[in-house]
């Protein structure tokens, strides 16, 4: 199996030069008494991006950065370059960056703007835990695009989060409840039938007129062990509910077949591939 783990060690790290305007991605780290290391990486240039990753969660360097100093110690984030929206690479210790992308939103069909960026993030010893034994002797390349290999991850015990940065600087949270309406609701059918009105209102009920969603605001999708969704907006929990058919709808959004960005769901799989 792949593994994440390469050496990473920039004693006077220059920012790399590319032929081409950067439009994606780009990977900010700094290892503990070096300047920081920037490495931009194009929409196209996915396994540049993967290869990036490969080095942030390095454990063979002398001074590994996955160990005894910690991603959030030594100041690692990930870049969304578009719109300049910065991602950690780990969230609550344990979970790791898998892949970052943009949900767009059509304006009558004549444009699309950018609503927020995404990061999905995964706790890896979850990811070995429920998934290696079926998928372990496989290299990720193998798991791209398999169908099974995403499905078993949307349905196990995996802790998880998605985490929404709001870049549009108009949003109010009535478009985020009613577009949360659409698409978790169109999940839930998906999933489960039609007969789970009561659960999608306990989740978009979440979603309160008096909050406030200036640019820059964060909000975070989070599956707990026990299949609990628990949801924060800036830091804050405004809601949790226990259910496996809810965890899966919201994942589903960013790593299902009709995810809203497909490069995006495409990484993921690779990054989670990966970690087993």
């Amino acid at each position: 199996m792949a593994s994440m783990r390469f050496p990473f060690s920039f004693p006077r790290p220059q920012p790399p030069q590319f032929p081409r305007p950067f439009t994606a991605f780009a990977a900010v780290a700094a290892v503990a008494g070096a300047s920081a290391a920037v490495v931009a990486v194009s929409s196209s240039d996915r396994p540049f991006l993967r290869n990036a990753l490969n080095s942030v969660f390095s454990s063979g360097h002398s001074l590994p950065l996955w160990g005894s100093i910690s991603l959030a110690d030594s100041g690692v984030s990930v870049l969304e370059a578009k719109t300049g929206t910065s991602f950690p690479s780990v969230l609550a210790s344990s979970q790791k960056l898998c892949g970052i992308g943009l949900r767009k939103k059509s304006v009558l069909g004549l444009k699309n703007i950018d609503v927020y960026a995404f990061g999905v993030y995964a706790d890896d010893d979850d990811i070995k835990a429920h998934l290696s034994d079926k998928y372990g002797k496989f290299s990720a390349s193998e798991l791209q695009g398999n169908k099974e290999f995403i499905d078993d991850l949307m349905d196990n015990d995996i802790s998880m989060t998605v985490r929404l940065q709001i870049v549009y600087g108009r949003l109010s949270i009535r478009s985020v409840r009613s577009a949360f309406e659409e698409s978790v609701g169109n999940r839930l059918q998906k999933f489960g039938g039609s007969d789970n009105k009561e659960l999608l209102q306990r989740f978009t009920s979440q979603f309160r007129d008096e909050i406030k969603l200036p640019r820059g605001s964060v909000i975070h999708l989070s599956r707990e062990k026990g299949h609990v969704l628990r949801t924060s907006i800036d830091g804050q929990e405004v809601g949790s509910i226990k259910s496996k058919l809810l965890c899966k709808s919201i994942i589903d959004l960013y790593c299902g077949e009709e995810a809203f960005d497909k490069q995006a769901k495409e990484e993921i799989e690779h990054n989670v591939a990966s970690y087993l």
